[in-house]
């Protein structure tokens, strides 16, 4: 390529080592597995599944054995929120199964969210918000404090709708998700820093564990890099004992099981992935 010398690396690696990874031969223990095939397998669709559709797929990744399952934006259109409501009025989710539901962090779509799930015996809502360089500078021209106070300000919110939640149905089984949405490009401080902050708010304890989502959101490196950067998360996360460490690997280099595979190595607890690798972009 000419000119190569102009690009720089997209990626950060961890303030200090992070190779213990390095010394394992096998994982040791099976992660919990999350489908987003009803979220990023239906985005990577030309003509989007149809509210049957969802219903019938929903019912398969049951049968299947799926206990966690990511079933969309429930505040992005009125399909997304019709379908969330039909699974929870139907009695269709089995009471051994969690749906989640994704959320920006900006109240108004957080406040749908959680309308969405009023009746659901187990959901987990899943905030997240842009943290990398390029994210920050040319997109929201904000800086570090800045998204920081997003996320904070919308982990204050989950803990409201929670309670008001709680209030009508006690025994409600509700979990917070929170994800650095472009973490595979972020620095890795500066990742830690934001997921801290938002656990410092939510506070986890049993049996009210909280994950924490890593996402390789680009493609940006060789898979070691993406477990290095996990490693040195779950190294360094507050409350370690009472947090889930999941990741969600895109496919941009064709990487994206090598990717899951040595962050599990690293410590990771749990994946997000699709089936058949038929997923948003290039695939999960």
């Amino acid at each position: 390529m000419r000119n190569f010398n102009k690009y720089s690396r997209g990626y950060f690696l961890p303030p200090t080592p992070s190779r213990k990874w390095t010394e394992k031969e096998y994982i040791t223990e099976p992660p919990v597995w999350c489908s987003v095939d009803l979220r990023d397998g239906n985005q990577a669709l030309i003509i989007p599944m149809t509210l049957d559709q969802k219903m019938g797929f929903f019912g398969y990744l049951t049968r299947i054995g799926f206990k966690e399952i990511e079933i969309g934006f429930p505040a992005a259109s009125e399909t997304e929120y019709n379908f969330c409501r039909k699974l929870i009025e139907d009695n269709a989710i089995p009471d051994d199964v969690s749906i989640q539901l994704l959320t920006q962090s900006r109240e108004h779509i957080i406040a749908k969210t959680f309308e969405a799930a009023r009746g659901a015996k187990n959901v987990i809502i899943h905030l997240y918000n842009s943290t990398s360089p390029a994210q920050r500078e040319q997109v929201f021209g904000k800086s570090k404090a800045d998204i920081i106070d997003i996320a904070v300000k919308g982990a204050e919110l989950f803990n409201k709708y929670k309670a008001e939640l709680l209030s009508e149905n006690p025994d409600m089984n509700i979990r917070f998700e929170y994800s650095p949405e472009s973490f595979s490009a972020t620095e890795p401080e500066f990742a830690l820093e934001i997921c801290n902050a938002v656990l410092d708010v939510w506070k986890p304890s049993k049996p009210s564990e909280v994950i924490i989502n890593l996402p390789s959101t680009v493609e940006l490196a060789l898979p070691h890099i993406f477990a290095s950067q996990v490693e040195y998360m779950s190294d360094n996360l507050k409350y370690r004992q009472n947090v889930s460490v999941s990741i969600h690997a895109h496919n941009d280099r064709g990487t994206a099981v090598a990717s899951t595979e040595l962050a599990l190595l690293a410590g990771a607890d749990r994946v997000e992935g699709t089936l058949f690798g038929n997923g948003e972009r290039t695939g999960n």
